[in-house]
Protein backbone atom coordinates (compact mmCIF):
# COMPACT_ATOMS: atom_id res chain seq x y z
CA UNK A 1 0.00 0.00 0.00
CA UNK A 2 1.56 3.16 -1.06
CA UNK A 3 1.62 5.86 1.42
CA UNK A 4 3.74 9.29 2.33
CA UNK A 5 5.20 8.84 6.13
CA UNK A 6 4.75 12.24 7.19
CA UNK A 7 7.58 11.39 9.63
CA UNK A 8 10.04 10.96 6.61
CA UNK A 9 12.16 12.67 5.22
CA UNK A 10 11.92 14.37 2.37
CA UNK A 11 14.93 14.16 0.00
CA UNK A 12 15.13 17.80 -2.24
CA UNK A 13 17.64 19.36 -4.26
CA UNK A 14 18.83 18.14 -7.41
CA UNK A 15 17.32 15.33 -9.41
CA UNK A 16 20.88 13.28 -9.62
CA UNK A 17 21.50 9.93 -9.68
CA UNK A 18 21.91 9.31 -5.45
CA UNK A 19 18.60 10.99 -4.95
CA UNK A 20 17.18 9.04 -7.46
CA UNK A 21 18.42 5.78 -5.95
CA UNK A 22 17.17 7.36 -2.18
CA UNK A 23 13.94 7.61 -4.02
CA UNK A 24 13.72 4.53 -5.74
CA UNK A 25 14.34 3.19 -2.37
CA UNK A 26 11.49 4.59 -1.09
CA UNK A 27 9.02 4.42 -3.74
CA UNK A 28 9.25 0.86 -5.49
CA UNK A 29 8.35 -1.14 -2.24
CA UNK A 30 5.68 0.78 -2.16
CA UNK A 31 4.59 0.07 -5.78
CA UNK A 32 4.98 -3.52 -5.16
CA UNK A 33 8.41 -4.04 -6.87
CA UNK A 34 12.12 -4.24 -5.37
CA UNK A 35 14.82 -2.07 -5.43
CA UNK A 36 17.19 -5.24 -6.00
CA UNK A 37 15.81 -5.27 -9.54
CA UNK A 38 16.38 -2.12 -9.88
CA UNK A 39 19.56 -1.50 -9.33
CA UNK A 40 21.19 -2.06 -13.16
CA UNK A 41 18.22 -0.33 -14.94
CA UNK A 42 18.31 2.75 -12.51
CA UNK A 43 19.70 5.32 -15.04
CA UNK A 44 16.18 4.55 -17.37
CA UNK A 45 13.70 4.62 -14.62
CA UNK A 46 15.66 8.05 -13.54
CA UNK A 47 15.84 9.62 -17.45
CA UNK A 48 12.00 8.99 -17.44
CA UNK A 49 11.91 10.27 -13.60
CA UNK A 50 13.27 13.72 -15.11
CA UNK A 51 10.81 13.79 -17.86
CA UNK A 52 7.94 13.33 -15.81
CA UNK A 53 9.32 15.98 -13.55
CA UNK A 54 9.11 18.48 -16.02
CA UNK A 55 6.16 17.00 -17.38
CA UNK A 56 4.32 17.68 -14.05
CA UNK A 57 6.32 21.50 -13.53
CA UNK A 58 8.23 19.75 -9.93
CA UNK A 59 11.68 21.09 -9.34
CA UNK A 60 12.87 17.89 -7.86
CA UNK A 61 11.73 14.27 -6.19
CA UNK A 62 11.34 16.05 -3.26
CA UNK A 63 8.56 17.94 -4.56
CA UNK A 64 7.16 14.63 -6.86
CA UNK A 65 7.10 12.49 -3.53
CA UNK A 66 4.78 15.08 -1.84
CA UNK A 67 3.14 15.21 -5.24
CA UNK A 68 2.53 11.63 -4.67
CA UNK A 69 0.86 11.76 -1.60
CA UNK A 70 -1.60 14.29 -2.40
CA UNK A 71 -2.69 12.59 -6.26
CA UNK A 72 -2.76 8.32 -5.48
CA UNK A 73 -3.43 8.20 -9.15
CA UNK A 74 0.22 9.07 -9.53
CA UNK A 75 1.43 5.73 -8.53
CA UNK A 76 -0.25 4.03 -11.85
CA UNK A 77 2.15 6.39 -13.87
CA UNK A 78 5.01 6.05 -11.81
CA UNK A 79 4.34 2.11 -12.42
CA UNK A 80 4.93 3.00 -15.97
CA UNK A 81 7.87 4.39 -15.57
CA UNK A 82 9.23 1.24 -13.80
CA UNK A 83 8.77 -0.55 -16.68
CA UNK A 84 11.50 -2.39 -18.71
CA UNK A 85 10.98 -3.28 -21.80
CA UNK A 86 14.24 -5.19 -22.62
CA UNK A 87 14.06 -7.89 -24.88
CA UNK A 88 15.93 -9.93 -28.19
CA UNK A 89 15.31 -12.40 -30.55
CA UNK A 90 16.38 -15.98 -29.33
CA UNK A 91 17.18 -14.03 -25.86
CA UNK A 92 19.23 -16.78 -23.87
CA UNK A 93 20.59 -19.40 -26.21
CA UNK A 94 20.46 -22.05 -23.93
CA UNK A 95 17.32 -21.89 -23.00
CA UNK A 96 15.54 -21.44 -26.23
CA UNK A 97 17.59 -24.72 -27.71
CA UNK A 98 15.69 -26.61 -24.91
CA UNK A 99 12.15 -25.01 -25.58
CA UNK A 100 13.22 -25.65 -29.30
CA UNK A 101 14.52 -29.50 -28.94
CA UNK A 102 12.68 -30.96 -26.01
CA UNK A 103 10.12 -29.00 -24.37
CA UNK A 104 7.97 -27.93 -27.16
CA UNK A 105 8.42 -31.11 -29.06
CA UNK A 106 7.57 -33.12 -25.81
CA UNK A 107 4.25 -30.86 -24.59
CA UNK A 108 3.30 -31.61 -28.67
CA UNK A 109 3.91 -35.43 -28.40
CA UNK A 110 1.66 -35.35 -25.11
CA UNK A 111 -0.98 -33.19 -26.54
CA UNK A 112 -1.56 -35.59 -29.76
CA UNK A 113 -3.05 -39.14 -27.44
CA UNK A 114 -5.38 -35.96 -26.24
CA UNK A 115 -6.60 -34.54 -29.15
CA UNK A 116 -6.00 -31.37 -28.98
CA UNK A 117 -6.24 -29.10 -31.87
CA UNK A 118 -3.29 -26.34 -30.80
CA UNK A 119 -0.67 -26.26 -28.15
CA UNK A 120 -1.46 -23.34 -26.30
CA UNK A 121 1.20 -20.43 -25.54
CA UNK A 122 1.45 -17.68 -23.31
CA UNK A 123 4.33 -15.37 -23.30
CA UNK A 124 3.72 -12.77 -20.52
CA UNK A 125 5.11 -9.09 -20.56
CA UNK A 126 6.21 -10.24 -24.27
CA UNK A 127 7.69 -6.27 -25.13
CA UNK A 128 7.76 -5.95 -28.79
CA UNK A 129 7.12 -9.96 -29.40
CA UNK A 130 10.53 -10.86 -30.04
CA UNK A 131 10.09 -13.89 -27.61
CA UNK A 132 6.59 -15.01 -29.44
CA UNK A 133 8.06 -14.54 -32.24
CA UNK A 134 11.36 -16.56 -32.08
CA UNK A 135 8.86 -19.58 -30.69
CA UNK A 136 6.75 -19.01 -34.03
CA UNK A 137 9.78 -19.01 -35.95
CA UNK A 138 11.34 -22.71 -34.15
CA UNK A 139 7.67 -24.08 -34.71
CA UNK A 140 7.42 -22.84 -38.80
CA UNK A 141 11.11 -24.07 -39.54
CA UNK A 142 11.68 -27.38 -36.96
CA UNK A 143 8.51 -28.21 -35.32
CA UNK A 144 5.59 -28.01 -37.80
CA UNK A 145 6.19 -30.91 -39.98
CA UNK A 146 6.50 -33.39 -36.90
CA UNK A 147 2.80 -32.30 -36.02
CA UNK A 148 0.96 -31.57 -38.81
CA UNK A 149 -2.03 -32.29 -37.06
CA UNK A 150 -1.75 -29.74 -34.58
CA UNK A 151 -0.73 -25.70 -34.55
CA UNK A 152 0.70 -23.72 -32.55
CA UNK A 153 -1.92 -20.76 -30.77
CA UNK A 154 0.91 -18.16 -29.55
CA UNK A 155 -0.26 -15.12 -27.12
CA UNK A 156 1.61 -12.36 -26.27
CA UNK A 157 0.80 -10.01 -23.25
CA UNK A 158 1.99 -6.51 -22.11
CA UNK A 159 1.07 -3.99 -19.99
CA UNK A 160 2.09 -1.43 -22.85
CA UNK A 161 0.16 -0.53 -25.49
CA UNK A 162 3.23 0.91 -27.44
CA UNK A 163 5.02 -2.86 -26.83
CA UNK A 164 1.93 -4.64 -28.25
CA UNK A 165 1.76 -1.96 -31.48
CA UNK A 166 5.18 -2.80 -32.35
CA UNK A 167 4.57 -6.82 -31.87
CA UNK A 168 1.89 -6.16 -34.34
CA UNK A 169 3.62 -4.83 -36.87
CA UNK A 170 6.73 -6.97 -36.11
CA UNK A 171 9.70 -4.95 -37.57
CA UNK A 172 12.92 -4.92 -35.94
CA UNK A 173 16.57 -3.66 -36.40
CA UNK A 174 18.90 -6.08 -37.84
CA UNK A 175 20.78 -6.29 -34.76
CA UNK A 176 17.84 -7.66 -32.91
CA UNK A 177 18.03 -10.77 -34.57
CA UNK A 178 21.64 -11.81 -34.37
CA UNK A 179 21.25 -14.86 -32.37
CA UNK A 180 18.22 -16.33 -34.68
CA UNK A 181 19.79 -19.60 -36.79
CA UNK A 182 20.26 -18.05 -40.17
CA UNK A 183 17.79 -20.08 -41.99
CA UNK A 184 15.12 -18.57 -39.76
CA UNK A 185 16.86 -14.90 -40.22
CA UNK A 186 17.04 -15.57 -44.01
CA UNK A 187 13.59 -17.67 -44.74
CA UNK A 188 11.46 -15.80 -41.90
CA UNK A 189 12.24 -11.62 -42.71
CA UNK A 190 11.09 -9.58 -45.37
CA UNK A 191 13.45 -6.19 -45.81
CA UNK A 192 11.19 -2.95 -45.24
CA UNK A 193 13.60 -0.27 -45.63
CA UNK A 194 16.40 -0.22 -43.11
CA UNK A 195 14.27 -2.87 -40.91
CA UNK A 196 13.85 -6.65 -41.04
CA UNK A 197 9.78 -7.56 -40.92
CA UNK A 198 8.45 -11.09 -39.78
CA UNK A 199 6.42 -12.56 -42.70
CA UNK A 200 3.06 -12.89 -42.59
CA UNK A 201 3.20 -17.02 -42.31
CA UNK A 202 4.81 -16.48 -39.34
CA UNK A 203 3.00 -13.50 -38.01
CA UNK A 204 -0.27 -14.91 -38.06
CA UNK A 205 0.57 -17.48 -35.40
CA UNK A 206 0.53 -14.58 -32.68
CA UNK A 207 -2.02 -13.14 -31.01
CA UNK A 208 -1.60 -10.19 -28.90
CA UNK A 209 -3.30 -8.31 -25.80
CA UNK A 210 -2.74 -5.46 -23.32
CA UNK A 211 -2.54 -6.45 -20.12
CA UNK A 212 -1.41 -6.11 -16.57
CA UNK A 213 -0.57 -9.20 -14.98
CA UNK A 214 -0.79 -7.97 -10.97
CA UNK A 215 -4.24 -7.02 -12.57
CA UNK A 216 -5.54 -9.75 -15.14
CA UNK A 217 -4.37 -13.12 -17.21
CA UNK A 218 -6.10 -14.58 -19.76
CA UNK A 219 -8.67 -16.93 -19.77
CA UNK A 220 -7.92 -21.02 -19.98
CA UNK A 221 -5.34 -22.76 -19.31
CA UNK A 222 -1.46 -22.91 -21.20
CA UNK A 223 0.89 -25.75 -22.17
CA UNK A 224 3.87 -23.01 -21.86
CA UNK A 225 3.85 -20.30 -20.25
CA UNK A 226 7.10 -18.09 -20.41
CA UNK A 227 7.22 -15.09 -17.74
CA UNK A 228 10.75 -14.31 -18.06
CA UNK A 229 12.81 -11.30 -16.80
CA UNK A 230 9.49 -9.37 -15.47
CA UNK A 231 7.56 -10.72 -12.16
CA UNK A 232 10.45 -12.59 -10.51
CA UNK A 233 12.81 -9.75 -11.43
CA UNK A 234 11.11 -6.28 -10.42
CA UNK A 235 8.39 -7.42 -8.90
CA UNK A 236 8.74 -7.33 -4.64
CA UNK A 237 8.35 -10.61 -2.93
CA UNK A 238 4.61 -10.80 -1.86
CA UNK A 239 3.50 -9.71 -6.05
CA UNK A 240 5.83 -12.54 -7.39
CA UNK A 241 3.63 -14.62 -4.68
CA UNK A 242 0.50 -13.53 -5.73
CA UNK A 243 1.54 -13.90 -9.58
CA UNK A 244 2.77 -17.58 -9.36
CA UNK A 245 0.01 -18.90 -7.44
CA UNK A 246 -2.19 -17.12 -10.71
CA UNK A 247 0.30 -18.61 -13.04
CA UNK A 248 0.14 -21.92 -11.68
CA UNK A 249 -3.64 -22.07 -12.35
CA UNK A 250 -3.06 -21.17 -15.65
CA UNK A 251 -1.16 -24.04 -16.60
CA UNK A 252 -2.05 -27.28 -18.09
CA UNK A 253 -1.96 -30.65 -16.17
CA UNK A 254 1.46 -31.57 -17.55
CA UNK A 255 2.24 -27.98 -18.66
CA UNK A 256 5.70 -26.11 -17.67
CA UNK A 257 6.66 -22.83 -16.85
CA UNK A 258 9.59 -20.78 -17.74
CA UNK A 259 10.93 -17.64 -16.06
CA UNK A 260 14.12 -15.95 -16.45
CA UNK A 261 18.00 -17.40 -16.64
CA UNK A 262 18.91 -15.07 -13.50
CA UNK A 263 15.26 -15.46 -11.76
CA UNK A 264 13.70 -17.65 -8.87
CA UNK A 265 10.37 -18.68 -8.17
CA UNK A 266 9.53 -17.45 -4.78
CA UNK A 267 7.91 -20.97 -3.65
CA UNK A 268 8.51 -23.64 -0.83
CA UNK A 269 10.55 -26.36 -3.05
CA UNK A 270 7.05 -28.71 -3.25
CA UNK A 271 5.01 -27.07 -5.97
CA UNK A 272 7.43 -27.97 -8.88
CA UNK A 273 9.69 -30.69 -10.21
CA UNK A 274 13.10 -29.67 -10.59
CA UNK A 275 14.40 -27.33 -13.47
CA UNK A 276 15.79 -29.18 -16.35
CA UNK A 277 19.08 -29.16 -15.13
CA UNK A 278 20.17 -25.64 -14.32
CA UNK A 279 17.47 -23.96 -16.75
CA UNK A 280 14.92 -22.45 -15.15
CA UNK A 281 12.05 -24.53 -16.60
CA UNK A 282 9.40 -26.20 -14.37
CA UNK A 283 6.88 -28.59 -14.64
CA UNK A 284 3.76 -27.95 -12.23
CA UNK A 285 2.75 -30.98 -9.50
CA UNK A 286 -0.34 -31.60 -8.51
CA UNK A 287 0.56 -30.60 -5.21
CA UNK A 288 0.73 -27.11 -6.59
CA UNK A 289 -2.29 -27.46 -8.95
CA UNK A 290 -4.51 -28.25 -5.78
CA UNK A 291 -3.21 -25.19 -4.16
CA UNK A 292 -4.10 -22.71 -6.78
CA UNK A 293 -7.17 -24.16 -7.53
CA UNK A 294 -8.20 -22.91 -4.07
CA UNK A 295 -6.88 -19.54 -3.95
CA UNK A 296 -8.53 -16.53 -4.71
CA UNK A 297 -7.93 -14.57 -7.46
CA UNK A 298 -5.46 -11.82 -6.05
CA UNK A 299 -6.12 -8.22 -5.92
CA UNK A 300 -5.06 -5.96 -8.45
CA UNK A 301 -1.35 -4.16 -7.47
CA UNK A 302 -0.65 -0.42 -7.68
CA UNK A 303 0.73 2.36 -5.56
CA UNK A 304 -2.66 3.72 -5.02
CA UNK A 305 -4.37 1.15 -3.41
Amino acid sequence: MAHLDSQDPVPDGPTKSEACTRFLQWALPRAGLRWRGYRRVRGTVCKRLNRRLAELGLGDLGAYRRHLGTHPDEWDHFATLCRIPISRFYRDRAVFDALRNSIIPDLAAAALPRRQAALRVWCAGCASGEEVYSLALAWAFELQDRFPRLRLDLLGTDAEPMMIARARRGCYQPGSLKDLPDRWRREGFEQRDHLLCIKQSVRRMGRWTVQDITRRMPDGRFDLICCRNMAFTYFDEAVQRQVLDRLVDRIASQGVLVIGAHERLPHDGELFEPPLGKLPVYKITRRARGRATRQPEAPAVDGSQ
